[in-house]
């Protein structure tokens, strides 16, 4: 099997035909706190951000791909590794998941398709992910993929609700 899909998905690298989708998930201020974006995204600064994804993860520090559907090719999400530090061996992960396609596994089959390419392709030795205190959906997915829990940070973002603690999670390669 191909290090980038299991039976029912694949993780495959940005396309041009991907910008509409990238405007409408980029742009979902009810996810912005997660990212720290502050302001939407216009076409423009995506299809630049799409034209040069072609540059390695050591080039960017960061490596987005798409979660696509064998069957139909359809995308319905994203995966990114992000403040990549080649020298520490590390990388904080993100998922975005289009909602139509959450609670069936999807999530979880994508994150451990990047985990493995993580360990075994890029040789990392650790994964982080930080998520709000209340996205239960969020810890149980890391949770699944065998994230711990290793900290707490106190107030650490702002919501529409006021500020709100992060769980720190972590996966060290075995």
């Amino acid at each position: 099997m191909m290090l980038l899909q299991n039976e029912s998905i694949r993780l495959r690298a940005l396309e041009p035909e991907d910008l509409e989708l990238l405007y409408k998930w980029e742009n979902d201020p009810s996810i912005w706190s997660l990212g720290n974006t502050l302001s939407p995204y216009s076409r423009y600064v995506l299809k630049d951000y799409i034209s040069r994804s072609h540059l390695t993860i050591y080039e960017l520090k960061q490596l987005r791909l798409m979660i696509e559907l064998r069957e139909s090719g359809e995308a319905i999400g994203i995966v990114d590794l992000y403040d990549f530090d080649p020298h520490n061996r590390k990388a904080g992960v993100g998922i975005i998941l289009d909602p139509a396609y959450r609670g069936n596994g999807t999530a979880t089959g994508a994150l451990n398709l990047l985990i493995d390419y993580a360990f075994s392709f890029l040789k990392l030795r650790q994964l982080y992910a930080y998520t709000p205190v209340k996205n239960e959906p969020s810890r149980s997915l890391f949770t699944r993929s065998h994230f711990t829990l290793s900290g707490v940070l106190s107030d650490w973002i702002l919501t529409e609700d006021g500020f709100t603690d992060v769980l720190v999670m972590q996966r060290i390669s075995e």
